[in-house]
C-alpha cells in the first residue's frame, strides 16, 4: 500500500464518519504540528539525536455516557531516524589526533506517512491520556555513513526497495495537557513492534562481525488544536448541582 492509497483511505474514512448521524456523537476535527526526537535501536548509535517534523490532521470521536472516552485517528507526515557526528581520538601518542577516528559518523533519514489510532481518556477536560497503535508507510529514505577514508559522509541507501521495510507498526502512549481552550500540548512515545531492518556490523580493528535487529524509537512533542472543543460551563454546572 503506497502513500496515495493511505491518504485516500483516510479521507474516505473521514467523510464516512462525518456523514454518519446514527451514532449521535459529536465528531471533532483537529490539527497537530511539532517535532520528533528519535533514534533507531540496534544501529550502534545512541541518543535521541535525530530531529524531524511531525504534523497532520485528525478526527476525534467521543463516546461513553460522559464523553470522557474518545477515539482519535490521525494522518501524519513524520520524519524519524538516527544521527551521530564523527568523533576523533588518538589511540597512540605517535598517531596524530586527526589521522584516526574513534567513531565514524552516521545519518539516517526515514520519512513516513503514518496513521495512528488511539483511545483516550480525558480527566476533568484538562488532561488526557491514551494508548494505541500506528501504521507507517515508508515514503523516503537516505542514509549516510563516514567510512573513515577522509571523504566525509557518503550516501549509502536511497532505495525504497530495501534494506528497510516499507511498513512500520508501532505501539504508542500519548498524553495531552490543555493550554488554552482548544489548544493542547502533546507528548507521545512510540516504538516499533516489528523490526525495520536486520544489519551486520564489523569491528574495524578486530574484524569480527555481528547482526542486530533495528527498531524505531520515537518521542514526539507537538501542539494540537481541537476545533469546537468546548469547555464545560462552570456556572451552569454549579446551578445543576444546587438544584
Amino acid at each position: 500500500m503506497n502513500s496515495r492509497k493511505l491518504i485516500f483511505l483516510f479521507l474516505v474514512s473521514f467523510f464516512l464518519i462525518l456523514s454518519e448521524r446514527s451514532f449521535s456523537q459529536r465528531v471533532l476535527g483537529a490539527v497537530a504540528a511539532g517535532i520528533n526526537l528519535s533514534q533507531v535501536d540496534g544501529d550502534e548509535v545512541y541518543g535521541f539525536k535525530k530531529v524531524g517534523l511531525n504534523f497532520g490532521p485528525s478526527i476525534i470521536i467521543p463516546f461513553g455516557k460522559d464523553k470522557k472516552w474518545s477515539v482519535t485517528m490521525e494522518l501524519l507526515f513524520s520524519q524519524i531516524g538516527s544521527n551521530q557526528k564523527s568523533e576523533y581520538a588518538a589511540h597512540d601518542t605517535i598517531i596524530k589526533k586527526d589521522s584516526l577516528k574513534f567513531y565514524d559518523g552516521y545519518r539516517l533519514n526515514l520519512t513516513y506517512v503514518q496513521i495512528p489510532v488511539i483511545v483516550h481518556f480525558t480527566d476533568k477536560r484538562f488532561i488526557a491520556g491514551g494508548l494505541g497503535f500506528l501504521y507507517g508507510q515508508l515514503v523516503g529514505v537516505t542514509e549516510y555513513e563516514d567510512y573513515n577514508d577522509n571523504r566525509g559522509f557518503v550516501r549509502t541507501s536511497t532505495s525504497l526497495q530495501g534494506p528497510y521495510t516499507r511498513s512500520d507498526f508501532q505501539a504508542l502512549a500519548d498524553v495531552r495537557v490543555r493550554l488554552y481552550r482548544g489548544l493542547w500540548f502533546n507528548l507521545r512515545y512510540s516504538y516499533s513492534i516489528f523490526k525495520i531492518r536486520s544489519r551486520e556490523f564489523e569491528n574495524p580493528f578486530y574484524h569480527n562481525t555481528w547482526w542486530r535487529q533495528q527498531f524505531n524509537n520515537v518521542i514526539a512533542l507537538r501542539l494540537v488544536y481541537i476545533f469546537n472543543d468546548i469547555l464545560p460551563d462552570k456556572k451552569k454546572k454549579s446551578k445543576e448541582f444546587s438544584n
